[in-house]
C-alpha cells in the first residue's frame, strides 16, 4: 500500500450505508489508481447485512490507493480509498510491490485497539440517542463527506459515523441479537461486564449478568466433588470433499432474525385448501384490461389485495409488541412485504403504505420492487418498518410451508403453488385450481379467533373475488 503523507490526499471512510450496520463488503471497485473523479462518482459498490449499495466519492481529484480488495469486508469508519484533491498528475505513485491492495483482515480478527461501535439498537432501524464524539482536525471534513452518503440512501439528516474505537463513557458494545436479548430480559447492558473481543458483550454476559450470584459455601461445610464432566463431542470434517462458504451479509442478518423471531414470538401456524378458478380468471380478464397496460398481473397482485382487505376487516393483527413499553402497537397503515430470494440470499423489501393504493398502483410497486430485488439494487431503506409479509413458496411447486415472522410483524402469509386437483364444485367432482394458504401469527398479540378470520376472509376473497369490491 502506498503511503500518503500529502495534506493534498484525502481518504474516504466507509460510510454506514445501512442505519446502524458496523460493516460491509467490498463487492466491486470501478476505479483504479491513476483514474481521475468527480464529486458523485460511483467508485465502489459494498453489501451490508441489508442490501447491496454503490459509493459515490465526494471529492474531485486523481485515485491514489484503494486500502482493500473486492471481497473485503470493512468496519464503519476505516478508509478504503484515497484520492489526490491537489489536481496534480494522474499518474500514481508506484507501489513498493506487484499488489496495489492490502489483503483483507479476517472477518473476526481486529487489530488492537479497532473495537467497533454498533449505532443501533436491536436489529432495523431504531431512533438512537447515542452521542458520539465530534472528529478532530482534517478528519472532520471527510467524516462529513462519507456520512452525507447516509443522508441521501436514508433520507435524513446525517449522524457523525462512530468512530472505531471504544472509549471510556460511551455505550457498551454488542451485536443486534444481543442487544434484542438484553432488552427482552430487561438488563442494562451498561451493567454487564464483557467478555468477547474488542470488549464486546456476548450472549453469555447477559445471562450471566440475569442469573442471580451463587451464595458462598458455609465454612463447616466441605463441598462436594464436582463429577468429571463428560467429553465434549466434536464434529469431524472431511475437508477435502467439503466447501466452507463464510456467512456474511445478507445470510447472516437474516439467520440472525430468524433465530431471534422463532424464540421471541410464540408462532400459531394456521392452514386453509381454496379453490381460486375464480381468481385465475379474473388474473387473465385484467391482462387485458388496458388500465393494466404495461403492467405485470398474476396471481400474487390479487392475494395481496386480499390480504389487504382481510388486515381492513380485522385491523387488531395489523400490529407489534412492545416489550421494554410492554403495550400492543396497532398500526393504521400496511408497508406490505414481499419475501425475495436473490443471489445474495432471502431479502423482504416491502411496499409502503400498501393499503392506500389502488389495484393498478399495486401492480406497479409490486413489479417495481421485484425487478429491483432480482437486480440486486433493494435499499436499506425498502426493507424497513414493514407491518406484514407475505411468501410466495408456491414459485417452487411446494405446497405451503409454515413462515418464520419477520422481526417486529405480527403475521406472515405463506402461498402455496396453485394446481388443478379434483374439487367437489356445484356437487359435482371437477378440476378446479387449488391453493394452500398458511398464515403464521404471533399469538402474544394474536389469539386464534383474530388469525382464523383473517386466513378465512383471504380464502373468500381467493374463491369469490366479487367480495375485493363489496368488503372493499
Amino acid at each position: 500500500m502506498t503511503t500518503m503523507t500529502e495534506a493534498s490526499v484525502r481518504e474516504f471512510k466507509m460510510p454506514d450505508v445501512g442505519e446502524g450496520l458496523t460493516e460491509a463488503e467490498i463487492l466491486k471497485w470501478y476505479v483504479q489508481p491513476g483514474d481521475t473523479v468527480t464529486d458523485g462518482q460511483v467508485v465502489c459498490e459494498v453489501e451490508t447485512a441489508k442490501a447491496a449499495v454503490e459509493l459515490p466519492i465526494p471529492y474531485d481529484g486523481v485515485v491514489r490507493d484503494l486500502h482493500f480488495p473486492e471481497g473485503a469486508t470493512v468496519d464503519v469508519g476505516t478508509p478504503i480509498i484515497a484520492v489526490d484533491v491537489s489536481g496534480g498528475s494522474a499518474a500514481p505513485e508506484a507501489p513498493a510491490e506487484p499488489a496495489a491492495a492490502v489483503p483483507a483482515p479476517a472477518e473476526e480478527s481486529k487489530p488492537e485497539g479497532s473495537g467497533r461501535q454498533p449505532v443501533l439498537v436491536g436489529y432495523g432501524v431504531a431512533e438512537s440517542s447515542t452521542k458520539r464524539r465530534p472528529r478532530k482536525g482534517a478528519d472532520a471534513e471527510a467524516a462529513q463527506a462519507s456520512t452525507a452518503i447516509q443522508a441521501e440512501l436514508n433520507g435524513h439528516a446525517p449522524a457523525p459515523v462512530a468512530e472505531p474505537v471504544a472509549t471510556t463513557g460511551q455505550r457498551p458494545l454488542a451485536k443486534p441479537p444481543v442487544r434484542k436479548l438484553a432488552k427482552d430480559l430487561g438488563v442494562d447492558l451498561a451493567t454487564v461486564v464483557p467478555s468477547g473481543p474488542d470488549g464486546i458483550i456476548t450472549r453469555e454476559d447477559v445471562h450471566a449478568a440475569l442469573a442471580p450470584a451463587a451464595p458462598a459455601p458455609e465454612p463447616s461445610v466441605a463441598a462436594p466433588a464436582a463429577p468429571a464432566p463428560a467429553p465434549a463431542a466434536v464434529a469431524s470434517y472431511d475437508s477435502a470433499r467439503e466447501t466452507r462458504i463464510p456467512i456474511k451479509g445478507v445470510r447472516r442478518a437474516t439467520a440472525q432474525a430468524m433465530v431471534g423471531s422463532a424464540f421471541t414470538a410464540p408462532h400459531v401456524t394456521e392452514f386453509v385448501t381454496v379453490d381460486v378458478t375464480r381468481t385465475m380468471k379474473l388474473v387473465e380478464e385484467l391482462k387485458q384490461d388496458k388500465e393494466f397496460a404495461g403492467l405485470r398481473v398474476n396471481p400474487l397482485l390479487l392475494i395481496a389485495k386480499a390480504l389487504l382487505v382481510a388486515l381492513k376487516r380485522n385491523p387488531e393483527i395489523n400490529a407489534s409488541w412492545d416489550e421494554a413499553a410492554q403495550e400492543i402497537v396497532v398500526k393504521h397503515y400496511v408497508n406490505l412485504g414481499i419475501a425475495a430470494a436473490t443471489p445474495r440470499g432471502l431479502i423482504v423489501p416491502n411496499i409502503k403504505d400498501a393499503h392506500a393504493k389502488t389495484l393498478p398502483q399495486l401492480a406497479e410497486s409490486l413489479g417495481e420492487l421485484v425487478s429491483t430485488a432480482r437486480e440486486g439494487k433493494t435499499s436499506p431503506g425498502a426493507m424497513q418498518g414493514g407491518t406484514v409479509t407475505i411468501t410466495n413458496v408456491g414459485v417452487f411447486g411446494v405446497d405451503t410451508g409454515t413462515p418464520i415472522l419477520n422481526p417486529g410483524e405480527s403475521a406472515i402469509l405463506a402461498v402455496g403453488a396453485i394446481k388443478l386437483q379434483p374439487w367437489v364444485h356445484k356437487g359435482k367432482v371437477k378440476p378446479r385450481q387449488v391453493t394452500t394458504l398458511a398464515l403464521s401469527f404471533d399469538h402474544r398479540l394474536v389469539d386464534g379467533e383474530l388469525g382464523s378470520k383473517v386466513l378465512a376472509d383471504v380464502a373468500a376473497i381467493l374463491e369469490q373475488p366479487k367480495r375485493l369490491i363489496t368488503w372493499a
